[in-house]
């Protein structure tokens, strides 16, 4: 039963190392701007083609990675100054609408490049090699990436809680005016934020490329939608619950995948059910049931309205 059980689990552990990736730059941008950028999913996308057209220019791997890393960050950083940084005074409404603009002009733009056909990213060594666990095969990435995950969240809430810049981080999120009043420069620490969001969904698009290697201008829709429902469901604005949110999500979901030949193998049912198809679903699913009982998510706090 176990070893049955064992590959749906290890794949659910790693997708939601990767959603978690991701997931950091909603609950952090949250915390800061109040604001939900909907174009960060596709910024994990961008990420992705950014790697099929750099290694297929004849960039090695050891060179390529860092550069997809670093101008995906770049990324992050120009889309918040064009598309953000002007509406900082504008209705809440106006930025969403934005983001929802930056959404569709990256699918759109990539979508021109590519012409719309299916990009193949590339095999990295290492990470993509086969190895048995349990008697399960898996690939490597499957056990780098809830390490490289946690090794990431810690330095990150390391450097929020004993750098200066994660001071600001901090005090904005507690206060915007008052933080802009007692000399904090809100337009860095917004800046920050977002490089670091899109630094880490670019690690996320290594991972997650790794076992799904197509990429096209909407891969980014579902993996972005999974990370912002694990964000809410842990609580958005907090990390910790980001992270744990995604891990739940990811796990949860691919156990539903192999629900079927699970309960085959223990001789429950006799045919597959489809309960596969009701993958996607289960996840808004178990977000509504959360909600209802926990309305600010796992490790949110309430929120006190000033009068």
């Amino acid at each position: 039963m176990f070893s049955t059980v064992l590959p749906y689990l290890l794949s659910g552990i790693s997708v939601g190392g990767q959603y978690a990736l991701i997931a950091i730059g909603y609950t952090m941008v949250y915390g800061i701007l109040r604001l939900i950028n909907f174009a960060h999913g596709d910024v994990f996308m961008v990420a992705g083609i950014l790697m099929v057209y750099i290694t297929s220019s004849g960039v090695p791997l050891y060179v390529a990675i860092p550069l997809v890393l670093v101008t995906t960050a770049a990324v992050g950083f120009a889309i918040e100054r064009v598309a953000y940084k002007p509406l900082r005074t504008a209705p809440r409404m106006s930025i969403m609408i934005s983001a929802i603009g930056v959404s569709y002009t990256l699918q759109n733009l990539v979508l021109y490049i590519t012409g719309g056909l299916n990009q193949f990213y590339p095999s990295i060594p290492f990470i993509s090699e086969t190895v048995t666990i349990g008697g399960a095969s898996t690939r490597m990435v499957t056990i780098v990436t809830p390490i490289l995950t946690l090794i990431l969240v810690v330095l990150l809430v390391l450097l929020i809680n004993h750098t200066k810049i994660g001071m600001a981080m901090r005090a904005v999120s507690k206060d915007f005016e008052t933080s802009r009043l007692m000399g904090v420069k809100i337009n860095s620490v917004i800046s920050v934020t977002f490089v670091i969001g899109s630094f880490l969904a670019a690690v996320g698009s290594v991972l997650y490329f790794t076992n799904y290697t197509t990429v096209i201008q909407t891969s980014g829709n579902m993996p972005g939608l999974k990370a912002f429902v694990a964000a809410v469901f842990g609580g958005i604005g907090s990390v910790p619950g980001a992270v744990v949110g995604a891990f739940i999500i990811g796990i949860c979901e691919n156990l539903l995948k192999g629900l079927d030949t699970i309960l085959i193998k223990a001789k429950i049912t006799t045919g597959m059910l489809g309960f596969t198809t009701f993958s996607d679903a289960f996840t808004f699913a178990l977000l509504i049931i959360i909600l209802i009982v926990k309305p600010t998510g796992l490790f949110g706090e309430k929120q006190t309205e000033k009068v």
